[in-house]
């Protein structure tokens, strides 16, 4: 059997969320992404989440799972239940001590100002805003689990590398 490193494709982060109806909030409403399936398992308590960028979302679910397992840049949020109903309850998001570790996930914009002026708007919570610090061209939100999306232009609009 034989292999080719080249045909592999990244496919999906995971990151564990208490309140499923907060956070499918934020990732469909605020940064426009589509939830493509959602997968129950009653024995081990939880549900997965998968959402991603994408003009249109198959019609049955065994199409929804290929094409959620098939693609690029999809994000997997994973809701051990009950989490929701505890208020002390919280994950780690990887930037506070102690559990540094990851970082961000990050989404490309038509218009970073047009953006940002958008997430104001909506009342997001901003870790950064463009004219916060040195690097006026990136911009941090945060979902309601804490965990940190890198905002940035898009070069194939602005002819120009974010960073």
């Amino acid at each position: 059997m034989s292999t080719d490193p080249s045909k592999y494709v990244f496919n999906h982060t995971m990151i564990r969320v208490k309140d499923p109806k907060a956070t499918l909030a934020f990732y469909e409403n605020v940064l426009g992404m589509k939830l493509i399936t959602k997968l129950d398992n009653d024995a081990g308590k939880f549900t997965l989440y998968f959402l991603a960028y994408a003009d249109s979302i198959p019609d049955t679910e065994e199409e929804k799972k290929k094409f959620a397992f098939s693609r690029p840049g999809v994000l997997e949020l994973t809701h051990n239940w009950g989490t929701e109903n505890d208020a002390d309850f919280a994950y780690a998001n990887g930037n506070k001590e102690p559990g540094r570790g990851f970082g961000h996930i990050a989404v490309l914009v038509d218009d970073i100002q047009a953006a940002c002026d958008r997430f104001e708007e909506l009342k997001v919570n901003f870790v950064k805003r463009l004219t916060d610090g040195k690097m006026k061209n990136i911009a941090f939100l945060s979902d309601p689990d804490g965990y940190w999306v890198e905002i940035i232009q898009n070069p194939l609009v602005s002819g120009a590398a974010p960073v």
